[in-house]
């Protein structure tokens, strides 16, 4: 569920470039593509029989999902301003360095909205746990957090504006 303020989805300047760019290749290449499969697949006879008709129709249909889901983000988008993030407290549109006071390592996330997280990246969402956790505090503040594996304790090392 996207993180909503007054029905508005935060988003980064970066992060709603990168959909919109994302959507605009799925409306005219990927959907393109897509329709080029089905059209080779129809020659291939019968259509009960046809996977590879199958597979095509499944991707346009997940396709045009994402187009949909996509559409809905950039249409509710409220691009931070990150000149004017403030870095005195965690926020989106900050980064922030962490030291697992449990194994002494030292992890940096940039917080962001939900439709842009990818923890893979390091970017992790302003409403998952960790994220939640961490909002509105401050340098130096040890946070707990609870996480699906237990409670994790962190102290805040440093915050800076994301990238």
């Amino acid at each position: 569920m996207e993180e909503q303020v007054e029905g508005k989805i935060q988003i980064s300047r970066k992060g709603y470039e990168e959909l919109k760019k994302e959507l605009e290749e799925r409306k005219t290449v990927i959907r393109q593509e897509i329709s080029e499969r089905i059209k080779q697949a129809i020659t291939f006879g019968d259509l009960s029989e046809n996977s590879e008709y199958d597979a095509a129709k499944q991707e346009q249909a997940f396709n045009e999902s994402r187009i949909a889901e996509l559409e809905a983000i950039l249409s509710k988008a409220e691009i931070i301003d990150e000149d004017a993030v403030d870095t005195d407290k965690v926020n989106i549109g900050c980064k922030v360095e962490l030291k697992n006071l449990s194994t002494g390592k030292v992890v940096s996330y940039y917080i962001v909205g939900p439709a842009e997280s990818d923890p893979d990246d390091g970017k992790i969402s302003s409403t998952s746990p960790v994220g939640r956790g961490l909002i509105g505090h401050k340098v130096n503040e040890i946070v707990e957090i609870q996480i699906p594996k237990g409670t994790v304790r962190y102290k805040i090392l440093k915050i800076v504006k994301g990238d």
